[in-house]
């Protein structure tokens, strides 16, 4: 989970094999990022996510409904 604004969110963190990394959070579709080390892309991510609920700020409404985080297995 990472914290932006006072709100939680789920990202997923990928080591990429040519090197680096990549993530995107999960309630924002739209909000993905890499970088060079964990470290980096985390922070890029947080970046992404800012950014992303100032250009679409009618998404926090959504982010306010009841959501659930369900594994399937396939």
């Amino acid at each position: 989970m990472l914290k932006v604004k006072g709100t939680k969110f789920t990202v997923i963190l990928r080591e990429e094999p040519e090197g680096g990394y990549s993530v995107q959070c999960l309630e924002l579709p739209g909000a993905i990022s890499e970088g060079e080390n964990r470290k980096e892309a985390l922070a890029n991510i947080k970046e992404a996510i800012e950014g992303y609920l100032e250009a679409f700020p009618e998404e926090v409404d959504q982010l306010k409904r009841k959501k659930e985080l369900v594994e399937i297995t396939v």
